[in-house]
């Protein structure tokens, strides 16, 4: 059938989520007009019960070899035999009509990809509040037309994937945006819709959360100079990537300390820039939630530091050829 869909859903270590992703799907697979006519499970080393879970929900899984996501999806691109695959994450539940809105852009045959936004739980923490209405902030702006899609809700065409060779493996955080940008380098479109949504479970833990971004900062250096030109996208902007730059210089300005006339303005002068660049993104949060949104000015400029921790490993491991962030090939 023309257009059928096959979902890819990575996972690791995902017992306490996939059991709602997983049924949220099938609920879809069940309709009797849907063209999702298959559910992929890739397990990437999982050391608890996800698939066992997919096993009892009929689901088929495949391994993966615990790579990380990017090489997970490539497996399930190539067990999928449909035209168009649906990446969705462990972590996320999928709205009933979540695919309907994304496959009439599949109907111009210029558009390489379509991709939603999120949802969130009511009883969502203030941690996990923050983090999504950051990013609601962000699917506001996007406009229709994109050059960037994160892989929590997104379908793509096999044959552009197989154009471009599928996601790097190399990139364990930041896959997402290094595939849509050699999507859109080779000439395809990309679209957005918010109409189509999953529902998300957030970082509840601070720890968990910066462990997170710094890995995004480590990645991002392999972003900006694979895909120069790419400071600025459809989500996210240059002030957004020079944060990390302006909190890596936080601990040199600390040498200045030694110096009494100096004394502590220069790294006092550092904080203050970076906290000030909170600002517009806490200030569209608190316009759109209320007071409590005041709390991303601390949490951006936190983020913005473990960011910057990440940067600069990912700077020399770049320097001295180390650990996959090394250039070389596209790997699968």
């Amino acid at each position: 059938m023309k257009n059928e869909v096959t979902a890819v859903i990575p996972a690791r270590d995902a017992a306490a989520t996939i059991e709602a992703c997983l049924d949220s799907l099938l609920v879809i697979l069940s309709r009797p007009d849907s063209r999702l006519v298959r559910v992929l499970l890739v397990d990437d080393g999982s050391r608890d019960e996800t698939a066992a879970i997919a096993r009892v929900r009929d689901v088929e899984v495949l391994q993966s070899g615990g790579r990380g996501a990017g090489a997970a999806r490539n497996a399930g691109i190539a067990a999928a035999e449909t035209p168009l695959v649906w990446f969705v994450d462990a972590d996320c539940v999928a709205f009933p009509d979540a695919l309907d809105h994304l496959l009439p852009h599949l109907e111009d045959p210029e558009v390489a990809a379509a991709g939603g936004t999120y949802a969130i739980a009511p009883d969502a923490t203030l941690l996990e509040r923050l983090i999504h209405e950051e990013i609601q902030v962000r699917h506001d702006r996007m406009p229709e037309e994109v050059d960037f899609l994160a892989t929590f809700d997104v379908v793509y065409r096999r044959g552009v994937l197989d154009e471009v060779g599928g996601f790097d493996a190399r990139y364990l955080k930041g896959q997402d945006a290094d595939l849509a940008f050699r999507v859109v380098e080779a000439g395809h479109r990309l679209r957005f819709d918010r109409r189509s949504r999953v529902r998300h479970h957030h970082a509840d833990r601070i720890l968990r959360y910066l462990k997170v971004q710094r890995q995004q900062g480590y990645w991002r250096v392999a972003l900006h100079l694979e895909h120069r030109g790419r400071g600025g996208n459809a989500y996210s902007g240059p002030l957004d990537h020079l944060q990390p730059f302006v909190a890596a210089a936080l601990p040199p300005s600390l040498l200045a300390l030694a110096w009494p006339p100096l004394g502590p303005a220069v790294p006092a002068t550092i904080l203050l820039v970076l906290i000030l660049m909170q600002l517009p993104m806490a200030h569209a949060m608190v316009r759109r939630v209320g007071w409590s949104m005041v709390w991303f000015v601390l949490l951006g400029s936190i983020r913005a530091i473990w960011r910057a921790a990440g940067l600069v490993q990912g700077v020399l491991d770049r320097l001295f050829r180390r650990g996959a962030i090394a250039p070389g090939p596209i790997s699968t």
